[in-house]
């Protein structure tokens, strides 16, 4: 899993992660065996619809879980070059609040929060946040982490950032906001950016401004991004490679151009002919998934996906788990019984 085939050894490996949350009504399976790489300066996506896990995968490589959730099983590998020497660190291993844990967050892997208006402060300046990020995490002073405030929030196109380092979240706009988050972010020169659904709530013309900016920011810096979205339209545009998720599992993954033009696995296959095409006439009728996302506390026996499918087979897909495996020379992979006989598989969920 840590190596792309071409020798560049993954900036971040997930293998077999499991994060679950324990309540009242029963065990929810957010996260549930799901495996991935990161590879230098390239962008993931993550994609799937509300409920599928994706965020919660975010917040596990980031050790920053809602209590009582809990990662269960699996490895989180980060990989820090100390002096040209590359150190392994299992992340699931580490205390929340560590200090190691605390010398990653932020310097290493930063967070672009979905709601930006709910993750500022609303009784600091934008600036006094962006310093106090910037100490933590670099010897500095008051005066030169001002500095470094102003001019993160110049680098990510905030016009007047000597005034607006002494506003308040809620004297921005939406889309400032959003460039105010990223420039909190990207103070520290992280090597990951985790982006969780950076344009949700946002125009479609300051959408496409926020991806460029990511674009052009990840051009500049040398960085991977973890992009997780619901969108495919912004998957497509930014992803080097993507993993899609249903109910806590992965059902594909692979090279964006292979899942997109070839989708193996029915959900994806379903996901891409409900985009809006400008080539539709306008009496014809969007093509939907049939059915609703399962309950997580209530999950079908067998493939979870099943009772939703159009390519269903009784007999095995309600009685066997399929598992997540490669297929053909594409770098795909799927979790689907069209494509691995059920002797492959295990049982149980």
């Amino acid at each position: 899993m840590s190596d792309n085939g071409n020798g560049s050894q993954a900036l971040l490996s997930v293998k077999n992660l499991k994060t679950y949350f324990p309540t009242d009504e029963g065990l929810v399976k957010a996260v549930d065996g799901v495996s991935f790489d990161v590879m230098p300066g390239q962008t993931l996506g993550i994609v799937g619809e509300s409920g599928c896990g994706k965020s919660t995968v975010g917040r596990s490589i980031l050790g920053i879980i809602d209590k009582p959730g809990n990662v269960e099983d699996g490895e989180i590998i980060w990989r820090r070059e100390v002096e040209g020497t590359v150190h392994d660190i299992d992340i699931t291993k580490q205390p929340p609040n560590s200090a190691l844990m605390r010398s990653i967050r932020g310097s290493e892997i930063a967070l672009v929060f979905q709601e930006p208006m709910t993750s500022f402060s609303p009784v600091h300046t934008i600036g006094n946040q962006l310093m106090e990020a910037i100490r933590l995490h670099m010897d500095v002073t008051k005066k030169e982490a001002e500095e470094r405030a102003i001019e993160a929030l110049g680098r990510v196109g905030i016009p007047n950032p000597e005034q607006r380092v002494h506003e308040y979240s809620f004297q921005l706009s939406g889309g400032l906001r959003q460039r105010a988050m990223i420039a909190m972010a990207l103070s520290c020169n992280p090597k990951l950016l985790i982006a969780d659904e950076p344009t949700t709530a946002l125009d479609v013309t300051t959408q496409a401004q926020i991806l460029d900016l990511l674009r052009d920011l990840q051009e500049q810096n040398g960085m991977a991004i973890i992009l997780i979205t619901h969108n495919l339209g912004v998957v497509a545009e930014m992803a080097d490679s993507v993993v899609v998720m249903y109910l806590g599992r992965e059902a594909e993954s692979g090279p964006v151009e292979s899942l997109f033009h070839e989708p193996q696995h029915p959900y994806t296959q379903g996901l891409l002919k409900s985009i809006p095409s400008i080539y539709a006439k306008g009496t014809e009728r969007l093509p939907s998934i049939e059915g609703t996302i399962p309950h997580p506390f209530n999950r079908p026996s067998g493939c979870t996906f099943r009772p939703r499918c159009p390519s269903y087979i009784e007999g095995t897909c309600n009685i066997h788990v399929p598992q997540f495996k490669n297929i053909g020379d594409s770098g795909q992979a799927v979790s689907c019984f069209l494509h691995h006989p059920p002797e492959e598989t295990t049982d149980g969920n």
